[in-house]
């Protein structure tokens, strides 16, 4: 007689949900399509996961891309970079502000790429301009559910990407068109490609990684590379291999680093300097020095670089992230940009890493704490300490390690829930979210106040169960308690951001009252700050942004057919107003250049390589968008860069490139350097007339 022994079946453990099933290890997986597999997942995967993820990734699409074209153009200042990218190649590859190439846009142009590629594919318009953005939004929950899934589980990659998603400051940025949705996006990227590399030694995740920092640093230079030496250091502690080699698969990271940040500074460097645009924002028309200036230890010490650095490290109540030091992020400018789930983050963080604190070198949990925490922690500190230009809005750099170290810290204490420690450290982080976020609403107590007290009874059902060693039946019900006591605050202001229109150089989160009170440091529209960053070299005196309708005469005629979009914006008062004519009601340092019909139709007519010149970025990038034409940026930003020079300017109007100088009380009118000397020079050789209310110099 012939006995067939058959193996007993294999139990295999479910990490992310805790269940345990009995798979006989002969039975074949299940066949899927293609189609079965995007909706249902992979065969380990719960059945629940890969719809919820679905489901997450809609809704958060819906909530970036509804009424998206409320906010117009948003930041002019891109704006116009993205257009005149969308006329000229040439101006796409150097993030030049005019399709003629006077100037660049005072940061790399990664972002201004996709944005420029969008309108020429769809046509400029508000929409073709924003939805890059939004897409990155929903790009970047996607890659941070997949990165906290792989080490925590399903259930933690979707309160992840959640956070996220609904963190005010990213729905403020995924909604607008400045450069930190892009850099935010490659951040998580470069997180995820570490969670992949840290699995299995693996050196082509590794570079992928360097590589999405290397892009970073394209979209918004150093503050790209403020997660490089976490992550470095993460690797080499962590990933399952040899030390040699570990040091090896790093120091090639770095090498495709390098080779990804480097390759278009090289190309800049090489390129003849006459016959490219003037690097803005630099002192001597170089890219390392506004590397190394204005973005680079500006931004720490401050006074460095053309127009920034200065303002913004120590005036509390401005809308340049208030004073210094370890409070700052919790402040009244940043506070509901970030900090809502802030405290809760740093007390998971610790509480993982005491629970894993005797586990393997190569424990992936803790690789993950570490990677995120140390993110978070490097890139607080130096946003609580910098001295230079700073705006709330930076703070979405934040969102991820946020998002990530909450669930990621939560899955962890909740599975070792029937511990004493891991008990109190759940109750320890849902008391820290629900409390901040009680404080953080009583500053607008004056804002649905059930809020407040919702998240009250939240929190407490939820800390008193907690407590409790073993739930049973309730302890769905103590998860959904938990859940509402930390996203309730950070879900309203989402929400409330997303319904609110925002242009101007500073928008901010929240609701009209938490903007008129302070909070997020101005208003929902318009700011006297500079290009998402500049500041024109000083911070106002005030808490209210000095962004109020430029003096001179109102506008006159109807709104032109194709300018931006009228836009309601919020004023540091907290009335709303329309933007008057299509007219650009938003300036720089001291208001800025408006298109009246009149002005609009005589540039529209120009043949010329530049329609117009007149000082200042902001005033420029009005009349680019109105009228669709190259316009000199003179001075740059704040006035100050030497762009063009007066004896360029004069060859300039000697070839015929030029038809008007329109004056106005943009940024640099008052102020000495070149934009005076060829103010000055035009006041001097040429009649002026009015145009529309406007003041016109006309050159040829």
């Amino acid at each position: 007689m012939t006995t067939t022994l058959t193996p007993p079946p294999s139990t295999a453990s479910r990490a992310d949900d805790g269940d345990t099933r009995t798979v006989p290890p002969s039975s074949p997986p299940p066949h899927r399509g293609r189609a079965a597999r995007l909706v249902r997942g992979g065969a380990d995967d719960p059945r629940w996961a890969r719809p919820a993820l679905l489901i997450l990734l809609a809704l958060t699409a819906v909530l970036y891309l509804w009424n998206l074209s409320a906010s117009g153009y948003a930041n002019s200042f891109y704006a116009a970079a993205a257009q005149s990218g969308s006329q000229s190649w040439k101006a796409w590859f150097f993030g030049s502000l005019d399709s003629s190439n006077s100037i660049t846009v005072d940061k790399p142009p990664a972002s201004l790429w996709v944005m420029g590629l969008s309108a020429r594919i769809f046509g400029f318009n508000s929409w073709s301009l924003l939805v890059p953005q939004a897409l990155e939004g929903v790009a970047a929950v996607g890659l941070l559910y997949g990165a906290v899934r792989r080490v925590a589980g399903h259930g933690a990659g979707l309160l992840a990407g959640a956070v996220l998603a609904l963190t005010p400051a990213a729905v403020l940025m995924f909604r607008f068109d400045n450069p930190d949705a892009l850099l935010t996006l490659l951040l998580v990227a470069a997180a995820y490609a570490l969670t992949r590399a840290l699995e299995a030694a693996s050196g082509r995740w590794l570079a992928l990684c360097g590589s999405a920092l290397g892009f970073a640093f394209l979209t918004k230079m150093l503050q790209g590379l403020l997660v490089l030496p976490v992550f470095a250091l993460v690797y080499l502690i962590a990933a399952p291999t040899s030390l040699r080699r570990r040091i090896g698969q790093t120091l090639l990271a770095g090498l495709s680093l390098v080779v990804s940040a480097g390759w278009w500074l090289v190309v800049v460097a090489l390129w003849p300097a006459g016959s490219r645009p003037y690097i803005g924002g630099s002192t001597d028309n170089t890219v390392l020095d506004l590397v190394f200036g204005y973005n680079g230890f500006g931004r720490l010490f401050g006074s460095e670089g053309n127009g920034g650095g200065g303002g913004g490290g120590g005036t509390a109540g401005s809308s340049f992230g208030g004073a210094t030091g370890l409070t700052r992020l919790f402040g009244s400018e940043m506070g509901n940009e970030i900090s809502w789930l802030l405290p809760a983050a740093l007390v998971a963080l610790v509480a993982g890493l005491v629970l894993t604190g005797r586990a393997p070198r190569t424990d992936r949990t803790r690789a993950a704490l570490l990677g995120w925490g140390g993110w978070l922690i490097v890139t607080g500190l130096i946003f609580s300490y910098m001295k230079g230009t700073i705006h709330p809005y930076y703070t979405v750099a934040l969102a991820p390690a946020i998002a990530a170290l909450v669930a990621i810290g939560g899955a962890t204490l909740w599975r070792a829930r029937a511990t004493v420690a891991g008990r109190l450290g759940l109750v320890a982080v849902v008391a820290a979210a629900g409390a901040w976020s009680w404080v953080l609403l009583g500053r607008v107590s004056d804002w649905h106040p059930e809020l407040r007290w919702a998240v009250l009874v939240a929190t407490v059902l939820a800390a008193a169960g907690l407590l409790v060693p073993r739930l049973g039946r309730a302890a769905r019900g103590v998860v959904v308690a938990a859940l509402a006591a930390g996203l309730i605050g950070t879900a309203s202001f989402g929400l409330a951001t997303a319904a609110s229109a925002h242009n101007g150089s500073i928008p901010t989160v929240g609701p009209t009252a938490a903007q008129s009170s302070g909070m997020g440091g101005g208003t929902g529209g318009s700011g006297n700050g500079g290009p998402g960053g500049s500041t024109g070299g000083q911070a106002p005196s005030g808490s209210k942004p000095s962004g109020s309708k430029p003096s001179g005469s109102k506008p006159s005629g109807s709104k032109p057919s194709g300018s931006r979009p009228s836009a309601t914006s919020t004023s540091s008062s907290g009335t709303r107003s329309m933007s008057v004519s299509g007219a650009a009601t938003r300036g720089g340092s001291g208001g800025g250049t408006t298109s009246s019909t009149a002005l609009t139709t005589a540039l529209r007519a120009t043949t010329t390589t530049w329609a117009a010149a007149t000082v200042g970025d902001q005033s420029a990038a009005e009349l680019i968008l109105s009228s669709g034409k190259a316009v000199i940026a003179i001075g740059g930003w704040s006035g100050s860069d030497n762009s063009p020079t007066l004896a360029q300017f004069k060859a300039y109007v000697a070839a015929g490139k030029i038809t008007y100088f329109v004056a106005g009380t943009g940024q640099g009118g008052g102020q000495s350097g070149v934009a005076s000397q060829i103010t000055a020079w035009v006041k001097a050789h040429y009649t002026a007339t009015t145009v529309g209310g406007q003041t016109v110099y006309k050159l040829v």
